[in-house]
Protein backbone atom coordinates (compact mmCIF):
# COMPACT_ATOMS: atom_id res chain seq x y z
CA UNK A 1 0.00 0.00 0.00
CA UNK A 2 0.98 4.10 -0.45
CA UNK A 3 0.70 5.81 2.24
CA UNK A 4 2.04 8.93 4.01
CA UNK A 5 2.42 7.57 7.10
CA UNK A 6 4.43 5.27 5.98
CA UNK A 7 6.76 6.95 3.52
CA UNK A 8 9.66 8.42 4.66
CA UNK A 9 9.98 11.76 5.59
CA UNK A 10 6.57 12.23 7.15
CA UNK A 11 7.61 12.45 10.66
CA UNK A 12 8.68 8.62 11.83
CA UNK A 13 10.30 6.17 11.07
CA UNK A 14 9.81 2.37 11.86
CA UNK A 15 12.59 0.24 13.23
CA UNK A 16 11.59 -2.47 10.93
CA UNK A 17 9.66 -3.59 8.22
CA UNK A 18 5.93 -3.91 8.02
CA UNK A 19 4.98 -7.60 6.47
CA UNK A 20 2.95 -8.22 3.48
CA UNK A 21 -0.09 -8.99 5.51
CA UNK A 22 0.31 -6.13 7.77
CA UNK A 23 0.26 -3.81 4.60
CA UNK A 24 -2.68 -4.92 3.48
CA UNK A 25 -4.87 -4.94 6.51
CA UNK A 26 -3.54 -1.44 6.81
CA UNK A 27 -4.44 -0.82 3.04
CA UNK A 28 -8.00 -2.27 4.33
CA UNK A 29 -8.35 -0.27 7.58
CA UNK A 30 -7.01 2.89 5.89
CA UNK A 31 -9.98 2.88 3.25
CA UNK A 32 -12.78 2.23 5.96
CA UNK A 33 -11.67 5.37 8.04
CA UNK A 34 -11.86 7.17 4.61
CA UNK A 35 -15.26 6.64 3.96
CA UNK A 36 -18.19 9.12 5.04
CA UNK A 37 -19.57 6.25 7.13
CA UNK A 38 -17.94 4.29 10.53
CA UNK A 39 -15.59 1.68 10.40
CA UNK A 40 -16.90 -1.77 11.89
CA UNK A 41 -13.77 -3.75 11.31
CA UNK A 42 -12.20 -7.21 12.98
CA UNK A 43 -8.31 -7.65 12.71
CA UNK A 44 -7.63 -10.85 13.09
CA UNK A 45 -4.00 -12.82 13.34
CA UNK A 46 -1.62 -15.26 15.47
CA UNK A 47 0.06 -14.30 18.84
CA UNK A 48 3.12 -12.10 17.67
CA UNK A 49 1.69 -11.20 13.63
CA UNK A 50 1.70 -7.46 14.97
CA UNK A 51 -2.00 -6.64 15.09
CA UNK A 52 -1.22 -4.40 17.89
CA UNK A 53 1.23 -2.02 15.06
CA UNK A 54 -1.39 -1.84 13.06
CA UNK A 55 -3.51 -0.82 15.20
CA UNK A 56 -1.15 1.97 16.54
CA UNK A 57 -0.47 2.89 12.89
CA UNK A 58 -4.16 3.37 12.24
CA UNK A 59 -4.55 5.84 15.43
CA UNK A 60 -1.50 7.63 14.53
CA UNK A 61 -2.97 7.99 10.40
CA UNK A 62 -6.53 8.68 11.97
CA UNK A 63 -5.58 11.56 14.06
CA UNK A 64 -2.58 12.58 12.21
CA UNK A 65 -4.15 12.56 8.47
CA UNK A 66 -7.87 11.85 8.54
CA UNK A 67 -9.31 13.71 11.30
CA UNK A 68 -6.81 16.34 13.26
CA UNK A 69 -7.99 17.00 16.71
CA UNK A 70 -9.67 13.73 17.50
CA UNK A 71 -9.46 11.18 20.15
CA UNK A 72 -8.60 7.80 19.77
CA UNK A 73 -9.08 5.17 22.70
CA UNK A 74 -7.14 1.57 23.13
CA UNK A 75 -9.06 -0.76 25.54
CA UNK A 76 -7.18 -3.64 26.71
CA UNK A 77 -8.46 -6.62 28.80
CA UNK A 78 -5.26 -6.26 31.90
CA UNK A 79 -3.61 -3.33 33.35
CA UNK A 80 -0.33 -5.00 32.37
CA UNK A 81 -1.40 -4.68 28.34
CA UNK A 82 -2.81 -1.58 28.79
CA UNK A 83 0.74 0.01 30.66
CA UNK A 84 2.35 -1.97 28.33
CA UNK A 85 0.89 -0.88 24.97
CA UNK A 86 0.79 3.15 26.07
CA UNK A 87 4.18 2.45 26.06
CA UNK A 88 5.38 0.28 23.24
CA UNK A 89 3.01 3.46 20.98
CA UNK A 90 5.05 6.35 22.84
CA UNK A 91 8.17 4.55 21.84
CA UNK A 92 7.02 3.70 18.08
CA UNK A 93 6.00 7.66 18.26
CA UNK A 94 7.70 9.96 20.73
CA UNK A 95 6.31 13.07 18.64
CA UNK A 96 3.32 12.84 20.44
CA UNK A 97 4.46 11.29 23.45
CA UNK A 98 2.58 13.74 25.61
CA UNK A 99 -0.43 13.22 24.13
CA UNK A 100 -1.02 9.80 25.47
CA UNK A 101 -2.91 9.22 28.64
CA UNK A 102 -3.05 5.85 30.62
CA UNK A 103 -6.38 5.22 32.72
CA UNK A 104 -6.62 2.33 34.95
CA UNK A 105 -7.97 1.27 38.16
CA UNK A 106 -4.83 1.21 40.14
CA UNK A 107 -4.56 4.97 39.98
CA UNK A 108 -4.71 7.38 42.83
CA UNK A 109 -7.75 9.78 43.11
CA UNK A 110 -5.23 12.77 42.23
CA UNK A 111 -3.60 10.95 39.03
CA UNK A 112 -6.93 9.87 37.86
CA UNK A 113 -8.43 13.54 38.04
CA UNK A 114 -5.51 14.82 36.20
CA UNK A 115 -6.04 12.28 33.41
CA UNK A 116 -9.58 13.14 33.19
CA UNK A 117 -9.05 16.41 32.94
CA UNK A 118 -6.30 16.14 30.52
CA UNK A 119 -8.49 13.56 28.26
CA UNK A 120 -11.36 15.87 28.98
CA UNK A 121 -9.51 19.41 27.71
CA UNK A 122 -8.02 17.46 24.42
CA UNK A 123 -4.69 17.47 25.81
CA UNK A 124 -4.48 13.53 25.32
CA UNK A 125 -5.08 12.66 21.89
CA UNK A 126 -4.68 8.88 22.39
CA UNK A 127 -6.63 7.30 26.03
CA UNK A 128 -5.23 4.04 26.91
CA UNK A 129 -6.81 2.00 29.82
CA UNK A 130 -9.10 -1.53 30.98
CA UNK A 131 -12.32 -1.76 32.23
CA UNK A 132 -11.53 1.81 33.81
CA UNK A 133 -12.64 3.93 30.85
CA UNK A 134 -16.44 2.35 31.50
CA UNK A 135 -16.63 5.06 34.28
CA UNK A 136 -19.36 7.31 34.34
CA UNK A 137 -16.67 10.26 34.87
CA UNK A 138 -14.47 9.45 31.32
CA UNK A 139 -15.66 11.58 28.86
CA UNK A 140 -13.24 11.11 25.82
CA UNK A 141 -15.16 14.33 23.99
CA UNK A 142 -13.72 14.00 20.32
CA UNK A 143 -13.53 10.19 20.58
CA UNK A 144 -13.30 9.51 16.76
CA UNK A 145 -12.17 5.79 16.48
CA UNK A 146 -12.03 2.63 19.04
CA UNK A 147 -9.39 -0.34 19.02
CA UNK A 148 -10.40 -2.93 21.44
CA UNK A 149 -7.56 -5.73 22.13
CA UNK A 150 -9.09 -9.23 22.96
CA UNK A 151 -12.72 -8.05 21.93
CA UNK A 152 -13.79 -11.30 22.81
CA UNK A 153 -13.08 -10.61 26.80
CA UNK A 154 -15.80 -7.52 26.37
CA UNK A 155 -19.23 -7.55 26.20
CA UNK A 156 -21.13 -6.16 23.68
CA UNK A 157 -22.89 -3.27 26.27
CA UNK A 158 -19.19 -2.62 27.13
CA UNK A 159 -17.85 -1.66 23.95
CA UNK A 160 -21.40 0.52 23.25
CA UNK A 161 -20.37 1.87 26.68
CA UNK A 162 -16.76 2.90 25.29
CA UNK A 163 -18.37 4.58 22.44
CA UNK A 164 -20.46 6.78 24.15
CA UNK A 165 -18.28 8.65 26.00
CA UNK A 166 -17.81 10.84 23.11
CA UNK A 167 -19.68 13.36 21.17
CA UNK A 168 -19.49 11.52 18.04
CA UNK A 169 -22.38 9.23 18.04
CA UNK A 170 -20.82 6.46 15.70
CA UNK A 171 -16.78 6.24 16.31
CA UNK A 172 -15.26 4.05 14.24
CA UNK A 173 -14.81 0.68 15.60
CA UNK A 174 -11.46 -1.92 15.46
CA UNK A 175 -12.00 -5.00 17.00
CA UNK A 176 -8.64 -7.75 17.65
CA UNK A 177 -8.41 -10.76 18.37
CA UNK A 178 -5.62 -13.94 17.93
CA UNK A 179 -8.22 -16.33 18.66
CA UNK A 180 -10.84 -17.11 16.16
CA UNK A 181 -13.36 -18.47 18.46
CA UNK A 182 -17.26 -19.19 17.10
CA UNK A 183 -17.99 -15.60 18.81
CA UNK A 184 -16.20 -13.76 16.56
CA UNK A 185 -17.42 -15.91 13.76
CA UNK A 186 -20.99 -14.68 14.67
CA UNK A 187 -19.73 -11.30 15.10
CA UNK A 188 -19.13 -11.28 11.16
CA UNK A 189 -21.79 -13.10 10.04
CA UNK A 190 -24.96 -10.79 12.15
CA UNK A 191 -23.31 -8.11 13.20
CA UNK A 192 -22.22 -6.51 9.54
CA UNK A 193 -18.31 -6.72 10.41
CA UNK A 194 -15.60 -6.81 8.32
CA UNK A 195 -12.39 -8.47 8.46
CA UNK A 196 -8.87 -8.23 7.50
CA UNK A 197 -6.89 -11.56 8.28
CA UNK A 198 -3.04 -11.36 8.91
CA UNK A 199 -1.87 -14.86 8.19
CA UNK A 200 2.21 -14.22 8.21
CA UNK A 201 4.62 -13.36 10.96
CA UNK A 202 7.42 -11.02 10.78
CA UNK A 203 10.44 -12.50 9.90
CA UNK A 204 12.67 -14.48 12.66
CA UNK A 205 10.12 -14.66 15.15
CA UNK A 206 10.64 -17.33 17.51
CA UNK A 207 7.62 -19.85 17.43
CA UNK A 208 5.05 -19.25 20.14
CA UNK A 209 4.83 -21.77 23.01
CA UNK A 210 2.37 -22.81 25.43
Amino acid sequence: ISSPILDAGHGFKLPFALTNAQKKALGEIFGDLSQPFPMNRLLQGEVGSGKTLVAFLAMRHFCERVNSGSQCAFLAPTEILARQHALNFSNFFPEVASKVGLLTGSLSKSARDETLAKISSLEFSYVFGTHALFQEKVKIRKLELCVIDEQHRFGVSQRRSLMEKGETTSPHLLLMTATPIPRSLSLTIFGDMDVSIIRELPPGRKPIRT
